[in-house]
């Protein structure tokens, strides 16, 4: 695949865009799904990048642009954060106060800056993120229209291994499908994504274009990709960062652990596998494993009728009687309050 690497800005394009065919019939959405990297520990320098690649795909006739897990915020992998059972170092500490300082709050003006983007280039805008809500973060999509409205957010609901450490829980009050003139949008977090009831909850909602950010570039992750598009009959894009050692801080300030001594600047630490799934299975894009890149396909949303036509996984083919499910869908706080001031007030209407 044609590449640029190491891009200037502006001075051309960031890197070329692999493009797939299509028809230019009203019911076709081009969509493209982003490959690159996080700037770490620079959220600002982030943003900007996010929005290069934003006008890069926008000229490229992107309607809809979905970028990787974590993208502002960052995925910090390799890193413990110092963890171990019964213990915590204080470099590990320090490491997620600086991590904590690079995640934007929701709403807030990242995501005021984000939806303008959006609105800028016309596009609908699917972003990972990392959210601050408090002292507790949260791996979060965040979505945008294309008149730069901020639509909403899904936050992980089950982040995965050593992440539990570093995220907190999503609820089921931010599993949302969002129903767009480019189709029923919705996303999945990387190994959420291999959740089935979660799956079939956004089958419910009726999604056409499963968004699935991800942060896993091995090449089994395909066979997932692959498997949700035939199930759930619709649209998958899944968009991974791909990363360098050099695209984070370098060690001592950041320390890929157990394999930092093997590593050099240039060693690749993810590999992307980006890609773009029909709802007969078949790769319209990628799967990209080779650099940065804008991965793009013509979906011809009329596709989604015919694979429901063989299988509809929440009409046709299910059996409501012999197998259910009910999601609880409200949020879910740890404290709540009874207001006081609300008692009186009824106690004293009714003396």
């Amino acid at each position: 695949m044609a590449l640029v690497p190491n891009p200037v800005v502006n001075e051309g394009p960031l890197f070329a865009e692999v493009e797939m065919g299509g028809d230019s019939s009203s019911s076709t959405v081009r969509a493209t799904v982003v490959q690159a990297s996080t700037v770490f520990y620079d959220t600002p320098a982030t943003l900007d990048k996010a929005e290069r690649l934003l006008a890069e795909a926008a000229s490229y006739g992107a309607q809809l642009v979905v970028f990787p897990e974590a993208f502002i915020g960052g995925y910090p992998r390799g890193s413990t954060f110092g963890v171990s059972i019964g213990n915590r170092t204080d470099k590990g500490k320090e490491e997620f106060r600086k991590y904590h300082a690079s995640a934007i709050d929701v709403p807030g003006p990242e995501v005021d800056l984000l939806a303008a983007m959006a609105g800028k280039y016309k596009v609908y805008l699917v972003m990972g993120v990392i959210e601050r809500d408090g002292y507790t973060l949260y791996c979060t999509v965040l979505f945008f229209d294309s008149q730069g409205h901020y639509l909403g957010k899904h936050r992980k609901i089950m982040p995965t291994a050593l992440e539990r450490i570093i995220w907190g829980f999503g609820d089921g009050s931010t599993i949302p499908v969002y129903d767009t003139p480019v189709g029923k949008i919705g996303a999945a977090i990387c190994w959420e994504n291999r959740m089935p009831l979660l799956r079939t909850a956004m089958y419910a909602k009726g999604i056409e274009i499963y968004c699935a950010p991800t942060a896993d570039a091995r090449e089994v992750w395909q066979a997932s990709m692959t498997h949700i598009a035939l199930e759930g009959g619709c649209f998958v894009l899944s968009a991974n960062q791909f990363c360098r050692r050099k695209d984070y801080p370098p060690p001592p300030e950041y320390v890929f652990s157990g394999t930092e001594e093997d590593l050099t600047p240039d060693s690749v630490v993810c590999a992307g596998g980006s890609v773009i799934i029909s709802p007969s299975g078949a790769v319209l894009a990628g799967p990209n494993y080779d650099g940065e890149a804008l991965i793009s396909a013509d979906l011809d949303l009329g596709e989604i009728v015919r694979a429901k036509f063989d299988f509809d996984v929440v009409g046709h083919y299910a059996r409501p009687e012999i197998l259910s499910l009910i999601v609880k869908d409200h949020p879910v706080s740890p404290v709540s309050f009874t207001s006081t001031s609300s008692t009186s007030k009824t106690e004293s209407s009714s003396t």
